[in-house]
């Protein structure tokens, strides 16, 4: 693993057994950096000792192909876990990462909508497929936490996946209309709050692509974070090359490189959620 082992040495996870923290990513504009901080950020978490599960619910199956799931072995998808064809834990597969396993997607899940059509439930799918997944966990394999991969769009799926999460996270590229976008997200997290989920909250909004040359990537980070305050995560993902070719490769940065800036920045960003994951429970 390109010299990497010695991060994933045998570190205990600091969350207790039991339900594990579910956490989305969520941000309906394509092209901002979400299935690149799933895959990452769940590699670095990993790293630091959790038992991550990255659940990819994006039709496009991006974070499935780049941590080297071929679409040849997606046998069993999300889609089947969500129209109730098959259990969480049948759909999921280890990667090459320790600790780090995935339930991938196929094109099927861009059907969805039209397949659950208007059963009760349609928005808990993902809820209670969560639910039992580590009560028949074998001894020692249930997850601390779940990432879950949304789609590029506010459709039921995404839907599916904030009914289903304690917190969202929201990666942000550093672009002139960032703002505009981050308000309509917040005004659907506030929606589902209201009506399918009370506990919904906003974990952090990650910057990426940052390039601290470009006058425009420095103005949206002053404006972000004024209108966001300490909701912004200090950690920025650097436009980097080594994070833009690793997923040809079917590996996450930290494996393709762990020495080049973006893979620093994950693992930056990996314990600021753990830092913030420790704030929340001692509330």
């Amino acid at each position: 693993m390109n010299g990497i082992d010695g991060i994933f040495e045998d570190h205990p996870s600091e969350r207790a057994t039991g339900q594990p923290r579910i956490i989305a990513l969520a941000n309906q504009k394509g092209g901002v950096g979400k299935t690149t901080t799933a895959i990452n950020l769940g590699t670095a978490l990993a790293a630091i000792g959790e038992r991550v599960l990255i659940v990819d619910l994006d039709p496009q199956g991006n974070a499935s192909t780049g941590l080297g799931i071929d679409r040849r072995n997606r046998n069993c998808s999300t889609y089947d876990v969500l129209i109730g064809e098959a259990k969480l834990r049948e759909a999921i597969v280890p990667t090459a990462v320790p600790r780090l396993h995935i339930a991938a997607s196929t094109m099927d899940l861009s059907g969805l909508e039209l397949e659950l059509g208007t059963a009760r439930d349609r928005a808990f799918r993902l809820r209670d497929a969560i639910a039992d997944l580590n009560t028949d966990a074998p001894e020692g394999a249930d997850y601390t936490y779940v990432l879950v991969d949304c789609p590029p769009s506010l459709n039921l799926i995404t839907v599916n996946a904030m009914a289903a999460s304690h917190a969202i996270l929201v990666p942000l590229q550093c672009e002139f209309f960032a703002l505009e976008g981050l308000s309509q997200l917040l005004q659907t997290v506030e929606q589902v709050r209201s009506t399918l989920n009370p506990t919904l909250s906003i974990h952090g909004i990650v910057l990426t692509m940052f390039d601290s040359r470009n006058n425009l990537s420095n103005q949206v980070v002053a404006d972000v974070r004024e209108f966001m305050g300490d909701k912004v995560y200090d950690t920025m993902i650097p436009r980097n090359v080594r994070i833009s070719e690793a997923p040809s490769y079917g590996k996450p940065v930290l494996v393709y490189d762990l020495k080049c800036v973006g893979s620093d920045a994950y693992l930056r960003l990996a314990t600021e959620v753990i830092q913030r994951e420790r704030a929340l429970r001692m509330h």
